[in-house]
């Protein structure tokens, strides 16, 4: 667990301090590494254990980054899934702050997700919205081993890691010149997948989009894949949907 952002100081010192460590972290890295970067400055700010960015997608949340393996994961359930606080961020642009996974009422709201995060040795998640304006872009997720709340000061500096992922997602450049390629350019091609394989259910089944995409997370989840998984094989025509 990373360093805690302490509560007691005065509003500018701490957040001088929280600005110097976002500028020291990210000094030097390119666009594609900032996401990743952001992530890890939550884990050393916070009192969280992992963290995790996902953007809005047409049907589903599309993960970018992460602080490690299990907040990919965690990222990745809530897609395949299309439920948890992430998604529901998504929708309403309102931050989902949850002290405790295994209280009754997350069970009942999120009764997979919730089962599976507490599985994997999460205990409290806080889903904060990208963006601005009233516009949702994405949000960044923060995981916990321990029940517990974040503190105001503590919610102040997740913000403004959000405002700085948020800055980060919409300006930074990118210089075809550098002979790369653009830094979002690997997931609209994952993001293409998944809507490639819901077109190929759909007309295995000759069902609508949005049941061939159920099929395809409830494929995924059965056995233990991601979304992004499933849709691979269906693209590549190792897995269908229909009797033959």
């Amino acid at each position: 667990m990373g360093v805690r952002a302490g509560g007691g100081a005065e509003e500018p010192d701490r957040y001088a301090r929280v600005a110097e460590t976002i500028s020291a972290e990210l000094r030097g890295a390119g666009p594609a590494a900032v996401p990743g970067r952001l992530c890890a400055v939550a884990v050393t700010l916070l009192p969280v254990d992992g963290a995790s960015v996902s953007l809005r997608g047409d049907a589903m949340p599309v993960h970018l980054a992460a602080s490690g393996p299990r907040a990919a994961r965690l990222s990745l359930l809530q897609a395949t899934l299309g439920d948890g606080p992430c998604c529901h961020v998504l929708v309403t642009g309102a931050p989902v702050l949850v002290g405790d996974l295994a209280a009754d009422d997350c069970a009942g709201r999120w009764p997979v997700f919730a089962q599976q995060a507490l599985g994997a040795g999460v205990r409290a998640l806080y889903a904060l919205p990208l963006g601005g304006a009233g516009v949702c872009v994405g949000t960044l997720d923060l995981y916990r081993d321990t029940p517990g709340v974040l503190t105001d000061p503590q919610l102040r500096t997740a913000l403004v890691v959000a405002g700085v992922m948020t800055g980060a997602l919409t300006d930074l450049p990118y210089d075809p010149r550098d002979g790369g390629e653009p830094w979002l350019s690997g997931l609209a091609a994952d993001h293409d997948r998944v809507h490639q394989a819901v077109g190929m259910i759909m007309a295995q089944l000759g069902v609508g989009a949005d049941e061939a995409l159920a099929r395809l997370r409830g494929d995924a989840f059965a056995r233990g894949a991601t979304v992004l998984e499933a849709a691979r094989e269906v693209v590549a025509r190792r897995r269908r949907f229909d009797a033959r």
